[in-house]
């Protein structure tokens, strides 16, 4: 279709009645036609006879939507206590500043020497990682925590690969976040599970059975996904290094350690982080996010490329890295993303996140103490940043941790995070984060306990939960066995 053509379907429908406004440029006139001609708009998606549209005033639309937005669960308006997540608070400042235009209309081809300016934060970032984190260099191109597991396995492999050695297996602990067999899976490796101890820690003795010239690396959880510090982590490191492999560590937990503990102090190879979780941006629900890799010296080389790097005065991109694995993301990574944890590092600065650490494992801690008399099958060990919980013997007779997840819907706060780690029996993890105050923990601790004796006293209460929610308990078994997906591909579009 050519411009000519675009002009005459445009114009009659949209400004042939039209008046001009005060700036003098056309606007639409209330009576112009909405219809559109069978050629352009097929019959089967028209309307056959008008639409009734009820007649409503602005606030009654106004009303309707924001009564609507008042129903979500979200952080701005919930204690939001998901475990191994961590929905941790998202400044508003950082929102508004990476709206500012100059950041919404940068070019991602744009040459270097007019991208100083963001090449610069780039850089900076990558060596606040370093600094905190205790690592010699950085990619900020993932662009999630599960790429950035792929990205730094990849990396390991590569390095293995340069030394002439074939290293197909990576041992993961029992207790480890999904991800990381998912990502050594796709990386080409295989799993070899390494059993946790019965307080919950790596089996080392299992770990140095399983150690062989063919492991290529162990993926390690500091801390752990039953929010604990693995008190052998520096015997592990030795152990793994002596055997020729390397320590990879998933970030995820990376909330507890900033300011206080630097993973490559500790023997740490490889490391992915989390933004979200630690750097408070956005959680992504399943899009856009960002999983920056960080690694020591003897493994920089193999990092992704374009690296940005200093020249003399002038920032700019280098592909001069021969051993590296190549890109995984099409440009420098989620820009909108990593700015926003630019902003929260600015904001923070080094005792900013050590109290910020300190606060995140004192919530913890606090829960855990108020909540220990109600499960009695708790672990005896201070935690970190979040504390595990079993509901077996804890609640009355019949009653799951599902129905106090959904009974705790009706109390006004968001369930945590159920049945994992899977070695924990009737499982629930539960993370305050650093931004929940005391009345806010009070308040759950309170709900938790009452929620427990309507287990006892009122059992189908909690089997009908959640009762006060828009959308009541859905049948999740039904849903899993017949799923309703509806996808229709029209063959004459």
């Amino acid at each position: 279709m050519n411009m000519n053509s675009q002009e005459k379907i445009i114009e009659p429908l949209l400004f042939e009645k039209s008046v001009p406004d005060r700036a003098g440029i056309p606007l639409p006139a209330s009576d112009v036609p909405v219809t559109l001609e069978e050629s352009h708009f097929p019959a089967s998606y028209q309307r056959k006879t008008p639409c009734e549209w009820p007649e409503l005033s602005e606030p009654q639309v106004v009303r309707h939507f924001t009564r609507l937005s008042q129903l979500n669960y979200s952080i701005d308006t919930h204690f939001y206590p998901l475990g191994s997540c961590t929905m941790k608070h998202n400044p508003k400042v950082n929102e508004r500043l990476v709206l500012l235009p100059d950041f919404v209309n940068l070019h991602p081809l744009r040459p270097h020497v007019l991208s100083q300016g963001i090449l610069e934060i780039l850089f900076q970032t990558e060596k606040w990682l370093c600094e905190l984190c205790g690592m010699d260099a950085f990619t900020l191109q993932p662009s999630a925590g599960a790429q950035g597991e792929l990205t730094g396995i990849l990396v390991g492999r590569a390095y293995h690969e340069s030394r002439g050695e074939k290293r197909p297996v990576v041992l993961i602990p029992d207790s480890a976040h999904g991800t990381n067999p998912a990502s050594v899976a796709v990386a080409g490796l295989s799993v070899v599970t390494v059993k946790s101890t019965d307080q919950g820690h790596v089996d080392v003795e299992d770990l140095k059975a399983k150690l062989n010239k063919e492991v290529a690396l162990i993926m390690m959880t500091v801390p752990s996904t039953l929010g604990l510090f693995e008190p052998r982590m520096a015997e592990i490191a030795k152990t793994v290094h002596e055997a020729g492999a390397l320590v990879y560590m998933d970030g995820a937990n990376l909330n507890a350690l900033v300011g206080l503990v630097k993973p490559g102090d500790i023997g740490v190879d490889i490391l992915h982080v989390n933004v979200h979780k630690t750097f408070s941006t956005p959680h992504g629900g399943g899009g856009p996010g960002a999983g920056p890799v960080g690694v020591k010296k003897h493994l920089e080389d193999f990092l992704p490329v374009p690296r940005v790097i200093k020249d003399k005065d002038v920032y700019r991109r280098s592909l001069n890295y021969p051993k590296s694995i190549g890109r995984v993301h099409g440009f420098q990574g989620n820009i909108g993303v990593l700015l926003r944890a630019y902003c929260y590092m600015r904001l923070q600065g080094l005792e900013g996140f050590r109290e910020m650490s300190e606060s995140a494992i004192l919530s913890a801690n606090y829960l855990r103490a108020k909540l220990k008399t109600l499960f009695p099958k708790m672990s005896k060990e201070y935690c970190m940043h979040e504390v595990v919980v079993s509901g077996e013997g804890a609640f009355g007779p019949g009653i799951r941790t599902l129905d106090v997840a959904k009974r705790l819907l009706d109390y006004g706060f968001y369930a945590p995070t159920i049945y994992f780690p899977l070695i924990v029996p009737e499982a629930m993890m539960i993370e305050p984060t650093e931004n929940e105050t005391k009345e806010t923990l009070d308040s759950f601790c309170q709900a938790m306990e009452k929620i427990i004796e309507e287990s006892k006293n009122e059992p189908d209460k909690l089997k009908s939960a959640p009762l006060t929610t828009p959308v009541r308990r859905l049948d999740e078994v039904k849903a899993a066995r017949q799923l309703n997906l509806k996808y229709t591909v029209n063959s004459n579009l």
